[in-house]
């Protein structure tokens, strides 16, 4: 395993489960976010579950990389379609840098993991 990709899989994993389980338990901060986008309250609870799946994968990954893989891939874009949300709705730079951020490291993780999803599952 590449070095770069397992601490980044498990920085991921932190911030995904943390983002996750606040959207899932309905924390202030987030319903206040999709109510500010626009965008519907089960919207937030799908994309947290999205999440929670999501840093699963990458924690299951340091077993097997094709799992790594596959969330990365499946973060990264997630955080591209939030990164559309502030575009759209015209947010700060501030306020989108962190779906940037997100975005780019988890795409970075399927880069460097993407040979090994031709095994997925893996088991």
């Amino acid at each position: 395993m590449d070095i770069v990709s397992y601490i980044l899989q498990g920085l991921l994993g932190l911030a995904f489960l943390g983002a996750g389980f606040g959207k899932v338990s309905g924390s202030k901060m987030h319903v206040e976010g999709f109510k500010k986008w626009g965008l519907p309250q089960w919207f937030r609870v799908f994309t947290g579950l999205v999440e929670i799946v999501g840093a699963a994968g990458l924690i299951v990954g340091y077993w097997e990389p094709s799992w790594a893989a596959l969330a990365g891939l499946g973060l990264g874009v997630t955080m591209v379609v939030a990164m559309l949300v502030h575009v759209r709705i015209k947010d700060s730079m501030k306020e989108t840098m962190p779906s940037i951020l997100l975005a780019i490291l988890s795409l970075v993780v399927f880069a460097i993991q993407a040979g090994d999803l031709a095994d997925f599952p893996g088991f």
